[in-house]
């Protein structure tokens, strides 16, 4: 089967059994990261959602452990924003598993007005890129033990709009704007698979950095519909533009990403659509493709330096 666009999380892994291996979805009570978890348990795989609001996770981990009737979804609390949460969702899985086949990190801030991590760090930095990393670095023993393992970043289109800017990526010296903020966290989102790839191939771990395309969901909470208007993704009343995917359409690039047997050996990537895409040195006028500077090995290694510093990690 040749995929694309409109492919659903189920068509690519029709005829894939995950059985025995062990999967976590950040975010997967809603959304896209709802429909990964689902696909992933269909498939066989244990799955565990990792979300901030433990009851939802809880009822949505019970929910899907009926539907599916496969292995239990299991849910714990995890919330991106708190580096202690990291520490102690880590903690708690390196209890319970050996190891990790697929590491998902799927959820996310948008768009938000500026805040403060409880940490310090701006927001969506903070939450979308350091609070994977953070959780990447902790359960790197249950990856590489998995002697086979896949961490899927969650990027988007969103990082045609900034590159990481080393000098100010707090935004202590430069004007806050919520999609410049954005187009960061989604830019270091990128360079993190990178970093992944470049450092932990070799044991077996493989990163790819990944754009959903574009979906309706919670995502889009902080903003108007208005916004949303002027941006040509809703109409005056309130229906979807058709060149928006599904959430079942959003979960399958992740989801080929992190099964596909013709990528191993292949990380490193940016992929859309499921398939591999463009790198550009200019934005192009339609925002296919991935820019350079979001898939540039050089980047990756000092935003993983950098970003073990902000962590105090070694």
């Amino acid at each position: 089967m040749v995929f694309g666009y409109r492919t659903t999380a189920a068509e690519v892994l029709e005829g894939i059994s995950l059985s025995g291996k062990h999967a976590i979805v950040t975010g997967g009570y809603s959304g896209i990261g709802l429909e990964t978890a689902r696909a992933l348990a269909s498939a066989g795989a244990s799955v565990t959602i990792a979300c901030r609001d433990l009851d939802r996770a809880v009822t949505t981990a019970a929910d899907l452990t009926q539907s599916v009737g496969r292995e239990p979804v299991q849910a714990m609390q995890l919330d991106l924003s708190s580096q202690a949460s990291v520490a102690a969702f880590a903690e708690q899985y390196r209890g319970a598993h050996d190891q990790l086949h697929i590491l998902i990190n799927n959820a996310a801030v948008m768009a938000c007005p500026f805040s403060l991590t409880v940490d310090g760090f701006e927001m969506q930095f903070g939450t979308n890129h350091l609070g994977h990393f953070a959780l990447i670095n902790h359960l790197l023993p249950q990856l590489r033990a998995a002697q086979g393992a896949r961490v899927v970043s969650l990027s988007s289109t969103g990082h045609f709009r900034a590159p990481v800017d080393f000098d100010d990526i707090g935004f202590e010296r430069r004007e806050y704007h919520p999609w410049v903020a954005y187009g960061q966290a989604k830019t270091a989102c990128a360079l993190a698979a990178v970093g992944v790839q470049h450092r932990y191939a070799a044991e077996g771990i493989e990163g790819f950095a990944v754009h959903p395309g574009g979906i309706m969901t919670n995502l889009q909470r902080h903003m108007t519909a208005e916004d949303m208007q002027k941006r040509g993704w809703v109409d005056a009343e309130g229906n979807v533009d058709t060149r928006f995917k599904t959430v079942e359409q959003g979960a399958a690039t992740s989801v080929w990403a992190a099964t596909a047997p013709d990528l191993t050996g292949r990380g490193g990537q940016y992929l859309a659509d499921c398939g591999e895409v463009t790198i550009h040195d200019e934005p192009p006028a339609d925002l296919t493709g991935v820019m350079r500077y979001a898939v540039d090995p050089a980047l990756a290694n000092r935003l993983w330096d950098v970003s073990l510093a902000m962590l105090k990690l070694t």
